[in-house]
């Protein structure tokens, strides 16, 4: 009976360390990308970083694509200069999300970028854009001036056709969030790229109500790393609290009253730290 117990309580600690890991809070780094659009044309080229304050944290730049899954830097696309991973004549084949990984496993910002062989870009914010913010899209040409006049889109809608090729979205709101896309008489219409736009943090939040601070994902064929270390932390944790509840009502079953009390205490304490 003494060495199941132990066995079980080895479990117990193993589960709720690896619990622990998963779920302690870390520095989460920033992905940025330059030249900063959602949108290139093939054989540009383009510059991505995780910028963190702690450089220890060893972060890697990973990406899924439509032929490649959780692949890094250096590993058949792309290469590390410095602390940037560069992508040299970039390949619609290079198309996806990007995002930085740390050994630990947290995870940084995501970026969806696009590459097209087609002959027109639309140059839109690559990172999340906050509420009330000016935002300009410019409708771009690969071998003409980028001053055409462009007929832009949302979400397949016609909003206006601007004569030089530059729309601002003045005051952007949640509404003004979407898929965008644009056109060029003679010349072609450009992929589709999301606009995402996060709420402005409250400074005054009421006790009863909280700032919003999360905005919705673009659509996404692909489920981020982020939502797998959260379900397997919670997971972790749900099955180390009812093995840990099994264990105390087996030993409550051999033990006097008052070594059951004790052992309930303490267990109690220790789920509380």
């Amino acid at each position: 009976m003494t060495v199941r117990r132990s066995m079980k309580d080895s479990v117990v600690l193993l589960l709720l360390f690896f619990g622990s890991l998963l779920c302690s809070p870390t520095n989460q780094a920033r992905l940025t990308v330059s030249p900063s659009s959602s949108q290139f044309f093939e054989y540009d080229f383009v510059s991505l970083s995780c910028e963190e304050d702690d450089s220890s944290a060893g972060w890697t730049l990973r990406r899924n694509t439509s032929t490649q899954q959780m692949t890094q830097c250096g590993v058949k696309w792309g290469r590390y200069t410095g602390s940037s991973c560069e992508i040299h004549f970039i390949d619609p084949l290079d198309s996806g999300v990007y995002w930085c990984e740390s050994r630990e496993g947290p995870i940084s910002n995501m970026v969806n970028l696009t590459v097209t062989g087609g002959s027109v870009i639309l140059q839109s914010p690559v990172l999340p854009v906050m509420e009330g913010d000016d935002v300009t899209l410019l409708c771009e040409t690969k071998t003409t001036p980028s001053n055409l006049p462009a007929a832009f889109f949302k979400d397949g809608s016609f909003i206006r056709k601007q004569p030089t090729g530059h729309m601002t979205i003045q005051h952007v709101s949640r509404s003004d969030e979407g898929l965008y896309n644009c056109d060029i008489s003679g010349h072609g219409e450009s992929p589709s790229s999301w606009i995402t736009v996060t709420a402005k943090p409250s400074t005054t939040a009421s006790p009863t109500t909280l700032p919003m601070t999360t905005s919705r994902a673009p659509p996404s064929l692909v489920s981020t790393p982020f939502q797998v270390v959260t379900t397997v932390c919670h997971l972790l944790l749900f099955f180390s609290h009812l093995l840990h509840l099994h264990c105390a009502h087996a030993t409550e079953n051999t033990l006097p009253v008052s070594m059951v009390t004790t052992h309930v205490l303490k267990t109690k304490v220790r789920w509380q730290e």
